[in-house]
Formats: C-alpha cells, structure tokens, sequence
C-alpha cells in the first residue's frame, strides 16, 4: 500500500532577520523569517543576552501586530466632532505642515501651552530631546501612571532599583522573595531565573494578594491585604534589628548608617568641602565618609548628634513595628511573620557566599574576597501603585541594606549603566521662554526645594504638577493629571495636547468616561476646552477618534528603533547591551516611524539641536539620528562600534554602526571586567571602566542612603525653615509623608472612603499574554485572553451566593460597573481582581461589536478617579503619591453585590466609528507561493 510523502521539515522561510522584540518591555531578541518579503514565522534568538531564545506567546504572536486589521493605513484630519470617528485622509505633506503651523505658533509665543506625553515607546531619551529643544516644560512618558515609586525610590536610597536598574544574582540565590510583580513585566528572564532556581532547589517566596503567575509556583504564598506590603517589610526589618541579623560591617563600610545627623536640623554634620562626617572608630575623630582609612563607627558620639542607625534603631525596635502590632493589618498571622524574617535572616548570614575574587574600593582599601549574602528581592508596580508606594519601595530598599545583600554574590545585583547615584542625574528644569529651548533636561532629581518646577509666584511650572509642593520627587511626571489638569486650567491652560501611543481615553486614564467628557467638551463659544489633539499610534485604539490630527505610526518590524544606555537598555549584570529595531520588512501603508516625524516637525521648526545655522537639517530620519548624534561628545545613542567601528562606549560616529549592528544580531554587548562585577558603586575598576563607558566623566563611588536627607529638607520647609515656602495646605503633608527613614502610612483612599461602606480592595493584573493593551487586536493572543471576569475569594463568593455564570454589580465612591465573576480559591480575603485591559470599547481596534472584549470584558478603570474623594477645601487634590506622583492605581475600595446576569457588561459607552473599519470574521494571509 502506497502511503502519501509527508514533508517532516517544511521550508520555513528564505531569509532569517535579527532584531528586537516590541511584544513588551522584556525587549528580547527575535529572528524574523520571510518567504518572498512576508513575515512568516518569528522565534528566539538563542544568541541575545535578555532571552538566549526563550520567547513567550506574546513575542509568538507578534506576526498578528503586522498583519493586524486595526492598523492605521494613512494620516488623518478630524471631519466631524470629537469622538465621531469621522476622519478624512490627508498626505503627509498636508499631515506635517498642519501640526508644524500649530506647534510653532505655540512655540514663538508660549511653548508651555504645548503638552507632550508619551507612552510606553522605549525612545525617551530621544522624545525629551525633542521637547526640550521645542522649549515646553510639560514632557514625560508614561512612568508615572506606572512604577516611578519603584525607581524613584532605589535611585534616591541606592542609585538604581529592580528590573531594568538591576536583577538578582539567579545562579547564586539561595532565597528570592518576590513583592507585587504582575505577570507581563520582564517575563521571559524572570521566568528563565525561576526556573535556575527551581533546578537548584533554592527557594522562592510570593508577596502577593493574588496567587496566580509567578506566585503559583512559589514554594510560600503571603496573600497579602493591599497597601500594607510596607507595614510587612517595616515589621521584618523590626525582627532582624531585634535579633542582631544585619551585616554591620557593610553598613558601616557603603552606607550612610554610620553618618552624624544633626538633632536639631535632621540634616547631616558636613566638613567645609560638604561632606558627610562619620566617626572613626580608631581614632574617634570626625572624618569625611569617603577619607581612605577611616573605620566609620555606627555607635558613634558626638554632642547633639546621632548616627543614621542610631535613629533607625530608636525607630524601628518600637513595639508598633512587632508582627504581632501589624498582623492583623497585613492579614499575615504574626508567626509567619516572624519565620518569614527568620528565613531571611538564616540564609543571608548562614549560608553566606565568599568568591575568592579580589578588589579595592573607592577608599583604597583591597579586600581578597567577595561576601555574599545570598537572599534576593524583586518587586514592581504591585507594591508601586499606591500613595504610600514610595516608603514601601524605600522601606524594602533599605530592607536589602540592612541585610547586606545589595550588589553582592547571591543578593540584588546592579545592571550598567546602574548604579549611579543621584547627584549623576540632572535636576528638572521648566524655564520656558518663546522660540527658545527649555533650559535643561525636564525631568531629574530634585535635591530640595530649590529645584523645584515652580514659577515666580510658587505656582507649578508643569502642567502635570510635578515636581511641586503637591509631589515633590516626582521623575517621571504624572501624565494621569494632564487631560484632568489642561481641563481644568489648573495651573494653566494648554492649546495642544500631543500623544503618542498612550490610550488616554480608553483604559491609560483613571475616570476613564469623566476624560472622554473632557476630551469633547466646549467653552460657551463652542470651542473645544482643550483646543487641539495631535495623537500618534500605529493602530485604531479608542484614543484615535478624539483626536484632530492623527499620524499613523509603523509597527515595530517596520521601522528603526534605538534601545539605548541613554535611556532604558537590555544590560545584564556582568555586561552593558543596547540594541536597535531596523525595518524587517517594508509597510504596505502611508505611514511614518512616530521618531522619524518628530525629526520631520523638528525639521519643519527648525528647532535647536536638530537644524544648522542656516537651516538645513542635522538628520533626515531617526536612523541618521541613532547614527550621528552625540549627547556629549563621544557618546551617543549605541554604544557599540563607534569610532572606526571597534570603539565602545565612547567614539566618534560611525556611519556603518546600524550595518555592524544588524550584522551582529540587532544587539552589542560591553562585559564587564574581571573582578567589577560586584560592589559596583564602591568598586575602583568599575568605576574606572563605567568612565570609559560613558556613564559618566569621572568616577562617582558614593554610599547608600537609608536615611535621604533631601526629604528632611522639604519637611524643614514645612517647618518653616528655607526661603522657598510651601503653600499652607501642605505643610502638614509634607511633614508627614516626606520622612527621610522610611514610613508607613494607610493608602490616601482608606481615609477619604468609608471602609464599611467599601470593605473590599480592588487590583488589575496584567496577563504574561498581554501587555498594556497592545495585544488587544492579536488574533492569536485573543484566544487566551479574550474577556476578563472579576475574581472574588471563597469567602466572597459564599458570602453572596454566587454560582458559576453570576454577574455583580461593583461598587466605589466614584462609580458602578456591572461585570461577570468568578471564585479565585488563592486570593486575599479582601481583594477582588481582574486582568487590565482585555475590555474594550465597540468600534476600536477594528474588533466586531459582539467581540468578547466589549461585551464581556471590563476596565476597573471606571471605578477608579484621578482625584480624590472631595474634601470641602475647594482645592483638586491628586489620586497620587504625594511625593512622587505615581497614580494610586492599586488603593481602590469598593463593594459588590450580585444582580441577575447580564447580556453584556457595564457602564455601556456607544460604539465609535473607526477610520479603519472593522476587520474580517477570520484572519487569513497567504506567505509564500
């Protein structure tokens, strides 16, 4: 009998192309395969240093974002009202000579009536390059609706913090504790570490209220009640402190522990050159820090002084920071509490790690060995998004301090060009002036009340707010409060609102329906409150049918993107890596990489920076831009093969980098030298090789700040004390929150709400298959994703009855949505969730009307307002940190009641047109003949 030849090994491509995966912010490394210039097939790179050709259903899938119905085909003038969806094609030429006539006739009058925002798009170092040539003060990306307490709070106690800033030590950690990281973020290396850890028996131990992800294979779950993850870590450090279980002889070696602070002032005692004096425990003198020779002794005395641990001692061995004060708050019984830290303490100090690997630190002082003390921590936006989300980072930053197990063999290990301290950054600027560029960078690191973005008369400089008394320290803006703000005129008024890729009208905005209100709202002329809306995306999100001019984006295997050391590179531990995007393939449509067009506006204004003396452009796209601009002399965009092409770091530019680049993969990686790969703040050859990198022009060793003296100075101001004086409704604010030990206090919202009237907390997770909603319109990733119920615990579920196929009705002091729901057994008791953004609104993304995603998927969003509670002061008081900004995403409190089920979910919005139409049932291409 004949049997029919099946081919076993299809061909599966003619060309393999290496890049960067743009699927989420992992940024892993792809090999792109074509047949006949389509893409046909996308898998790892075994050779790149983030994934080593891991790749997760995200990265998979990413052959459905170019081949997606939902993409923008074309730029587009608004025809008909905000919100109509009724658009009219338009050239480019018409596109950029439209926007370039209103952004310069903003910018030769007041280009702080300019706001531009960006959202999660991996070139800020490049888009605030561009806004502060054009001059407006009111630029950031999306940071602060997201995780800027995380690395606000590590730059300002330790020069860096997780993820990006730094990972643990995966082939040497004993014990890794993981706080509030939601399942997207750095996926694929934290899944590749858990899976070292698991094959070496180390264990891993989830703080978290939900149980799902990461946390379900955790060897110990802490179901956590939201909010309180500080008022845990501040119990744990109580614990170690009691029990003697902290590394003295790091502390008093790299930290500021063993610094004299002031009992008068709260400010630290300095010597004439400004520096912080410690007592020498052989001498007994007072001696600068950083003096080669000097042993700094945490029990030293001098009149009217304290040192830093003296303080934290007195503080935190305070029978209010016991297990047993704060059990009940937490919902952790105080025993496991108490074995929690017990763990922690056994395995840094018993199983610590000595590498025979000699090194000298930046006192001069050579040591034959590395201590490890093998104990790990990770957190992200799940201990962030509240308004006690800066302490709580600061809180678990200091944690790992105290223990010693910060850069060390086993511990937190720094990523270059981190760590730096905070005297390495800029402080923000906002001097705007007519047909002039800002006057410095506008976001950085504010020092004390002089480097505030105020104006002459003390009111916020900044659109947003930030870095005002309402939130001092915040870096990454609050691009939460820009619509809220502009709406309101509160500081100001703005003419244009430019966005690129931040869905603001749909689930990127706290009162998701209240923005649409201001969005489309008009004056008594009839003109629009906000007067015009410049949007940029590569596909038809709900946010594209509020804006006037639309400037459709290329998807990410179109274009040239740059992952820079300048601003959020790939670098592992022991190396420095960046990497580029470079068009894969070609678009079929009318559209423009988003970076390409603001050097085409930069062009058209001829903004400083990007034109010569005499007009003509410095760079005709962002490829010649990656290639040829120098942010200081010798340093650029890459890192890798500047110069003649076998310079690192520094050089001078090299018009074959992109063909190097590509040729090697997309990516370049810098090792870190033997013998640097720990204590990098305080290590002599690595600072000497971080110089030679470019990180910066000289070394700066410095030592860690668990008491943060700039924080004392905005409470010496609420005081009374300094020229520059806050307005009277903050001082007590400020005194409370701005504390330079870390605190805890209950989230903003337990104290504007009734808890009886709102008993539950309310979280969004996002999903490993989603990230932020840019696999909404994935045909694959749909499938696993295609609508979101609420979870509820058992005790929830059997207190309401409810049964499989129930709906609710969940209730906060702002709104109502009625949703469907489900029992989660592995939840804290008092917390109901759901995956964010998987609801959409009919008419966008180029979905059906009946898609699963707007009927029976939710946004929580609705629940959720950008200001809190009213307090009948008449003033606008952000739903934010108050010292960072950060939106308070996670302090929701609602309650829930069943109701009979539903055709679809709740609140009901209308469908809006789409510019693209809505795409076929099923979605089929050909590759290939």
């Amino acid at each position: 009998m004949n049997q029919p030849r099946i081919d076993l090994s299809p061909k599966v491509s003619d060309e393999v192309r290496k890049t960067t995966c743009y699927m989420c912010a992992c940024r892993c490394g792809i090999n792109v395969h074509l047949k006949d210039g389509k893409v046909a097939y996308i898998e790892g790179n075994r050779d790149h240093p983030v994934n080593r050709g891991v790749l997760c259903a995200k990265g998979s899938a990413g052959i459905m974002q170019i081949n997606a119905p939902s993409r923008l085909r074309a730029p587009l003038r608004r025809t008909g009202p905000r919100g109509s969806g009724q658009f009219q094609e338009i050239s480019w030429e018409e596109a950029l000579g439209t926007a370039s006539d209103w952004l310069g006739q903003i910018r030769r009058t007041d280009p702080s009536r300019l706001a531009f925002f960006t959202g999660r798009d991996q070139s800020q170092s490049f888009t605030s390059f561009w806004a502060q040539a054009f001059g407006t003060p009111n630029y950031a990306a999306h940071g602060g609706f997201c995780s800027v307490n995380m690395a606000a709070a590590g730059i300002y106690t330790m020069g860096g913090a997780f993820w990006e800033f730094g990972q643990p030590d995966w082939d040497r950690t004993k014990l890794f504790v993981l706080f509030g990281v939601a399942e997207d973020h750095d996926s694929n290396p934290i899944k590749m570490g858990i899976g070292k850890l698991k094959a070496r028996g180390a264990r891993m131990i989830g703080v978290n209220p939900i149980r799902s992800g990461y946390n379900a294979v955790a060897d110990d779950w802490f179901g956590i009640t939201p909010g309180t993850d500080g008022l845990l870590i501040l119990s744990l450090i109580h614990c170690l402190m009691a029990a003697g279980q902290i590394d003295l002889e790091y502390l008093a070696r790299y930290t500021n522990a063993p610094v004299m602070v002031d009992d008068a002032t709260g400010l630290f005692l300095r010597n004439d050159d400004n520096k912080p004096l410690v007592i020498d425990r052989v001498t007994g003198d007072l001696m600068a820090f950083d003096q080669p020779g000097v042993r700094p002794d945490l029990n030293g005395s001098y009149p009217g002084h304290r040192t830093v641990l003296q303080l934290m001692a007195e503080r935190y061995l305070q029978p209010d920071h016991t297990p047993e004060a704060v059990a009940d708050r937490c919902g952790i019984p105080a025993e496991r509490i108490r074995a929690l830290a017990d763990e922690i303490a056994r395995v840094a100090f018993q199983e610590a790690i000595s590498l025979e690997r000699s090194w000298t630190d930046f006192r001069g002082e050579r040591h034959e060995r590395m201590v490890g003390r093998p104990v790990a921590f990770h957190a992200m936006r799940g201990i962030s998004a509240h308004s006690n989300g800066f302490q709580t980072c600061r809180a678990l930053h200091v944690l790992q301090i105290l223990l010693g197990s910060v850069d060390v063999p086993g511990g937190f290990r720094f990523k270059p060009p981190y760590p730096k301290p905070v005297e390495a950054h800029p402080v923000p600027h906002c001097k705007a002036r007519p047909d002039l560029p800002l006057d410095g960078p506008h976001l950085g690191f504010v020092h004390g009340p002089e480097h505030l973005a105020l104006k002459d008369d003390g009111t916020p400089a900044r659109i947003d707010k930030a870095f005002s008394w309402e939130n001092p320290l915040s870096v990454h803006g609050l691009m939460h409060m820009v619509i809220s703000n502009a709406h309101a005129g509160d500081p100001y008024p703005i003419d244009t609102l430019f966005l690129y890729m931040a869905n603001m009208s749909w689930n990127s905005s706290m009162n998701t329906r209240g923005v649409i209100d201001m969005l489309t709202d008009t004056d008594e002329k009839g003109d629009y409150v906000i007067p015009r809306i410049i949007y940029s995306d590569a596909y038809s999100s709900e946010m594209v049918a509020y804006a006037d001019l639309v400037l459709p984006d290329t998807t990410y295997l179109e274009r040239h993107d740059c992952i820079s050391l300048l601003d959020r590179p790939i670098s592992e531990a022991e190396a420095a890596a960046d990497a580029i995007r470079w068009p894969v393939i070609e678009p079929d449509r009318d559209v423009r990489g988003f970076q390409t067009v603001l050097i085409q506006l930069a062009n058209l204004m001829e903004l400083p920076g990007f034109v010569r003396e005499d007009g003509a452009p410095i760079y005709k796209d962002y490829a010649d831009y990656i290639v040829n601009h120098e942010r200081r002399p010798g340093i650029g965009p890459l890192s890798g093969f500047r110069g003649n092409g076998d310079q690192t770091g520094r050089g001078m530019p090299n018009p074959d980098q992109l063909r190097r680049y590509i040729e090697t993969g997309g990516f370049h990686i810098a090792h870190v030298p033997a013998g640097a790969e720990y204590y990098k703040a305080w290590n002599k050859d690595y600072q000497e090789w971080a110089v030679g990198m470019g990180f910066y022009d000289k070394p700066q060793p410095y030592v860690f700040q668990l008491y943060v003296e700039p924080m004392r100075k905005f409470q010496r101001a609420a005081e009374g004390h300094g020229e520059r004086q806050p307005p009277e409704h903050l001082r007590d604010q400020l005194r409370q929150v701005m504390d330079p030990l870390p605190i805890w206090y209950p989230p903003l919202e337990d104290s504007r709400v009734d808890p009886k009237d709102y008993p539950l907390h309310a979280l969004t997770q996002r999903p490993m298959a989603m990230y932020h909603s840019w696999g909404t319109q994935n045909a694959w990733l749909r499938q696993i994703h295609g609508h979101n119920p609420l979870y509820v615990s058992r005790d929830v579920w059997e207190k309401h009855e409810f049964r499989e196929g129930d709906w609710a009705r969940v209730t906060s002091a702002h709104g109502s949505i009625t949703v469907p729901v489900a029992l989660h057994g592995a939840l804290n008791p008092h917390t109901v969730w759901t995956w964010n953004a998987i609801g959409k609104r009919k008419g966008a993304w180029a979905l059906g009307e009946d898609a699963p995603e707007a009927t029976r998927g939710f946004l929580l969003n609705h629940l959720i307002h950008e200001l809190q509670p009213p307090r009948g002061d008449g003033l606008r008081w952000s739903n934010s940190d108050p010292i960072t900004g950060q939106a308070a995403w996670f302090d929701l409190r609602v309650r829930i009641e069943k109701v009979a089920p539903q055709d679809e979910a709740g609140p009901p919005f209308a469908p809006i047109a789409s510019p693209v139409g809505q795409g076929p049932k099923n979605l089929t291409w050909k590759v290939g003949k």
